[in-house]
């Protein structure tokens, strides 16, 4: 039986660079040795974008169930109309259904556990509006799909974790969505995700501020004191080693950030911002709190780049083995559990 880690990919907006890095990932016989990949998603339109990027020396095997995925290849299956046309570095109603259509084939499989772990290109969050997904992107449909009310967006990279209390929401409504229930919430996600899922036996989490200078002491807001503090106690109270709020701007301009193994912002663009000037390249987005897992790449569609041959794998080839390591150590968390290690008498010590 092949013990293998099958990673589930799909493909994302076809008119984005998602092809591109996906391929390019691929191409490395590396990750193909380390996992058996299956993309959902359309042989026809990798082909196009075989072809728009000059890239002769690599192809997919076709298949048409997970089932029948062949360890030592990169493996397709077929989820949407062949007809489906590709217009590179356009947003069209085509490339939002088939972003959809592939994301459902794959979640299904996931469930049922033909594969094991999903890598998600990235999609257009506009033009994937559909009946069946009306989500503000793929971690509220997966978490959704999968029956969790509560999960956490982290951008990971080897050196930094950074979670975020309020994900896709307008930058006027932030402020009512911070609760200290909601903080707390998103620490006890992410300090069981840093054990669990990165093998972190007690991990630090610093905590950021929502106002500039984390408030002054209610100077410049008073969310820090009712709110946060509040919220970071009651974590202590559970045995979670949060520390904070620490203001954003000196926290990463200090680099005071890598005496913590994790960072909890308190929107978007506070924690992703820095997280992307410091490691776009090598980024990844990870759901944590959910059932199953799921990464993708720390980017969005970049049409400006589609069929230029200019986008980067990094990301994404990193995303498929966080997919892997996370799926690993969920595992072996797992066996641990169940067969802890004998305590040994010391009273004669």
């Amino acid at each position: 039986m092949d013990s293998k880690i099958k990673v589930g990919i799909s493909h994302g907006d076809i008119n984005g660079v998602g092809y591109e890095v996906i391929i390019k990932a691929l191409m490395d016989t590396r990750l193909v040795e380390a996992c058996t990949p299956i993309v959902y998603g359309s042989s026809k339109v990798a082909a196009y974008h075989r072809k728009a990027l000059n890239i002769n020396n690599f192809s997919f095997n076709n298949i048409n169930k997970a089932e029948e995925a062949n360890s030592k290849r990169a493996n397709i299956i077929n989820c949407i109309d062949e007809n489906t046309r590709v217009e590179l570095g356009k947003a069209t109603d085509y490339a939002g259904e088939s972003s959809f259509l592939a994301l459902k084939a794959a979640t299904k499989d996931l469930k049922d556990g033909k594969i094991d772990v999903l890598v998600t290109a990235p999609i257009n969050k506009k033009n994937i509006q559909l009946p069946d997904f009306q989500f503000p992107g793929h971690s509220e449909y997966l978490a959704s799909e999968f029956g969790v009310k509560e999960h956490l967006m982290l951008m990971v990279c080897d050196s930094l974790k950074v979670g975020i209390v309020t994900g896709h929401i307008p930058v006027s409504k932030i402020s009512s969505e911070i609760t200290v229930e909601k903080i707390l919430t998103k620490l006890e996600i992410f300090n069981k995700s840093l054990k669990n899922d990165f093998a972190i036996r007690k991990p630090r989490i610093a905590v950021l501020g929502l106002n500039p200078h984390s408030g002054d002491e209610g100077v410049i807001g008073n969310e820090e004191i009712d709110v946060i503090i509040p919220a970071i106690e009651k974590a202590k109270s559970k045995d979670i080693l949060a520390f904070g709020p620490f203001a954003a701007d000196g926290f990463f301009g200090s680099s005071n950030f890598a005496k913590f193994d994790g960072i909890l912002a308190m929107y978007h663009d506070q924690g992703l911002a820095p997280f992307k000037a410091l490691v776009f390249d090598r980024g990844v987005n990870f759901t944590a709190g959910l059932p199953v897992v799921r990464t993708s790449p720390a980017h969005g569609t970049a049409y400006e780049l589609a069929g230029k041959n200019e986008a980067g794998e990094e990301s994404f080839r990193n995303a498929m083995y966080l997919a892997m390591d996370i799926f690993t150590n969920r595992k072996n968390h797992a066996e641990l559990n169940k067969n802890p290690l004998p305590k040994h008498d010391t009273s004669n010590i």
